[in-house]
């Protein structure tokens, strides 16, 4: 059984005038959301969906559990304070409830990306690409 069954994700950006931080966001949705997981985004500002927003449209989707996953690659003054704050998640447990559909419904705020041996890989990776540019 999956560890998500009745659990959807909410894949949190920050937002930008420029189309690329989005873009990276909802590539991530788009790979989680091929594990069979209901994925949805959400952004801090600049970009729609607004962070109600995204966790509104899980409305119909009968999730009794929301993990709000940041994609940040470390935390800052925006995973620290502002996205808890939005989310209304305790600062202890970095979990809330809310309603949804007249429900209630778990929300689990997760960590950032943060320091992991996959990260310092794909670092190196983009390192590599600049010596070596694909032509």
């Amino acid at each position: 059984m999956s560890k998500f069954k009745n659990t959807g994700i909410l894949v949190l950006g920050h937002g930008s005038k420029l189309p690329y931080n989005k873009e990276v966001v909802e590539y991530v949705a788009e790979k989680i959301k091929e594990k069979n997981i209901v994925v949805r985004t959400a952004y801090l500002n600049m970009d729609r969906p607004s962070v109600q927003e995204g966790l509104d449209s899980f409305k119909g989707t009968d999730v009794d559990k929301i993990v709000a996953l940041p994609v940040f690659l470390a935390h800052g003054v925006h995973t620290l304070e502002d996205i808890p704050e939005m989310l209304g998640v305790s600062k202890d447990t970095n979990k809330a409830t809310i309603m949804l559909d007249g429900s209630k419904v778990e929300l689990i705020y997760a960590e950032p990306l943060g320091a992991h041996e996959w990260i310092a890989d794909l670092a190196y990776r983009r390192a590599e690409e600049a010596v070596n540019p694909k032509e």
